[in-house]
């Protein structure tokens, strides 16, 4: 593959239609996309090796799992400088879903889903403030998602 690849509109039309649903086969993506399902194929395989595409993945109902309490914890470092060191310790605890290094209050912004207040208490206690490195945290429970979207591409 070129270093100099660049993405085009019919690259832009193949990853809009697979970002509303990743199991639509690619001959289905080929005739919406006016190419043929070798392109596509071909298409994917470029925009993988560039780190446009991380991935497929499935976009579960955590609610319907059992883990019913969502919440955001922004996180105060004693020193910025330990972000990648707490990042990794926090990578480890699998109610975290999503690590964020952020400027403002917080050093870093963290999401978590546990099965009820009691677990995220323990998780709180128990895991995530027994992390060195983190000074002190604040917890958000989300009441309702309203949104959870990727950016919409267009050709």
């Amino acid at each position: 593959m070129p270093d100099n690849y660049e993405i085009d509109n019919v690259d832009l039309k193949i990853l809009s239609l697979l970002q509303h649903n990743a199991k639509k086969p690619y001959t289905e993506v080929a005739k919406q996309a006016f190419v043929s399902s070798g392109t596509v194929h071909v298409r994917m395989n470029k925009l993988e090796k560039m780190g446009v595409v991380k991935g497929a993945s499935l976009d579960l109902n955590l609610n319907a799992l059992g883990y019913s309490v969502g919440s955001f914890l922004g996180v105060f470092l004693s020193k910025s400088s330990l972000y990648e060191k707490v990042a990794e310790q926090l990578k480890k605890i699998p109610e975290i879903t999503s690590i964020h290094y952020t400027t403002g209050n917080y050093s870093m912004f963290v999401r978590i889903y546990a099965k009820s207040t009691d677990h995220l208490k323990d998780i709180l206690h128990d895991k995530i403030q027994k992390v060195d490195g983190i000074e002190r945290t604040e917890t958000f429970v989300i009441l309702e998602e309203t949104l959870s979207r990727s950016i919409e591409l267009s050709a």
